[in-house]
Formats: C-alpha cells, structure tokens, sequence
C-alpha cells in the first residue's frame, strides 16, 4: 500500500506539458478544480473526462502510474460511493428498496469527481520538478510580499515536503519490512491490535525524521541560508507563446463547463 502513494515523484520528460512554464501548470490545475466542481450534468463530465485524458496522452505519463495513486484512497471513494447510493432520495430501483436512480447517479457522478480531482493533480507533481514547482508558486503569489507574507518561506517548506514524501515513504516501507522479518504482524487482528503493531514503526520513522530535519537545518546553516531576501534563481522563469495558448484554453475549458451547467447538461 505504501509503494502506491505517488504523491510528490516527479516523471522526468521532454513532452509540451513537461516543457510549460510551472505557473502555466498551476493556475491550469485550479481551472480544472474550478470546473470540475462546476460540473453537474453528464455532458460536463464527459468534457473533463476527455479533457483528462487529453493531457494524460500528452504527458505521456502512464495511466498505472495515475490510477496507482488511487488505491489508498479506495476506501474514501467507496464510503463516497455507499453513502450517496443509500441516503438519496428519488425513484427506487426495485419498488421498496432504498437505493434510487438517483443515489447511483450521483455517487458515480462524486466518484468520477474524485478520480479526476485526484488524477488532475497527480499530473501536476508528475510533470513538474519540485524545484520548479517552488520557484512558480513564490512567483504567482510574490504580490502577497507587500503585506509581508514569508512567501519564500512557505514555497519552501513546501519544496522540501514534496521532496521528502517519497523517502519517508521508502523509509517507512524498510522499516516495515525489518519488522516483519523479526516476527511483526500488521494485518491480522483487530483494528487496536494492528494500530498497535505500528508503534515500533512509528518511533524509528520519526526518530529519522528529526535527524533528517536536522541534518537539512544545518546544511542549509553551512551554506549561508537566510531566506528568500535578495536570493536569484539559476533559471529563468519566461513564459511562452505555448503557455498563453494554454492559459487561453483553460480559460475557455472552465467558460464551457459554465455554460454547460447553466443550459443544465
């Protein structure tokens, strides 16, 4: 299960959604958000669906790779599911029973949300560098600095999150894997139990965590570290005529999905 949280991996690669400037990325990721919440009929979804996959094919990212990151959340999106099938009112499927045409039609149409809520974002993390991931989300919200906001500081923490999620992950995993060859047991037994189990998981995981912390803290002391104050950037940011026809796109993607709601598709 832990192998399948691809949060924060980054896919190196040299196709047109690789080569956007990283701001294009991110307020195209909150076009998408915005429609995909904006979506109501079937039509609406049909369009973010293909507009979906549109960008998986151009990213040339692999649909397991995207589709792996959802098995931890299989739970949520069938509680999801359950919930909007058994407490929707409308016309029973079978006369006397709970579940309704419109239960099931509303819990595909929140499960499809989730997926492609989840999938839009993964191909964010997946196309984009951290570091250039950073370096666009300082610049777009570098207007806030005026009202002395740390930008530089949460872009920061937020690089550095996203860089260490996949070796806590690797981490966590080895840990696991010593502990099963000593005997441990974290499947079987009761909830308490196996919650239980994870204790000598736990401690090791975070007495690494704070040395890594650590050992960042005084690397980053080492070399003259003081924020973001007069700091330049090894590249560029610039943003080109592909990123304009993007943005133009995304614009009329989110224009679209609006309309479709008000003619009630």
């Amino acid at each position: 299960m832990l192998k399948d949280i691809t949060l924060g991996q980054y896919f190196p690669g040299d196709t047109i959604v690789h080569r956007l400037d990283p701001r294009t990325k991110l307020i195209l990721v909150v076009l998408y958000i915005i429609a995909l919440f904006q979506a109501e009929g079937w039509v609406s979804y049909a369009v973010v669906l293909a507009v979906s996959v549109l960008c998986m094919l151009l990213s040339h990212i692999r649909p397991k790779n995207l589709f792996r990151g959802l098995k931890p959340m299989l739970i949520i999106i069938t509680l999801t599911a359950l919930l909007n099938i058994f407490y929707t009112d409308g016309t029973p499927v079978v006369p006397g029973w709970i579940i309704t045409w419109e239960g099931i039609a509303r819990a595909v149409k929140m499960i499809l949300r989730i997926v492609l809520l989840i999938t839009g974002t993964f191909l964010l993390t997946y196309t984009t560098s951290p570091i250039a991931l950073t370096d666009g989300l300082e610049m777009l919200l570098s207007p806030l600095k005026k009202w002395k906001v740390p930008v530089h500081e949460m872009t920061m923490m937020m690089s550095m999150a996203l860089r260490f999620i996949p070796t806590l992950i690797e981490e966590t995993d080895k840990i696991m894997s010593a502990q099963r060859a000593r005997g441990a047991d974290f499947e079987t037994g009761s909830l308490v139990r196996r919650a239980t189990a994870l204790i000598p998981v736990l401690v090791p995981l975070f007495v690494s965590s704070f040395r890594r912390a650590d050992e960042l803290a005084v690397a980053m002391e080492c070399r003259c570290y003081h924020g973001g104050e007069g700091r330049t950037r090894m590249k560029q940011l610039v943003m080109s005529s592909a990123d304009h026809v993007a943005l133009l796109l995304g614009v009329l993607f989110l224009a679209g999905i609006i309309v479709l709601k008000l003619l009630g598709l």
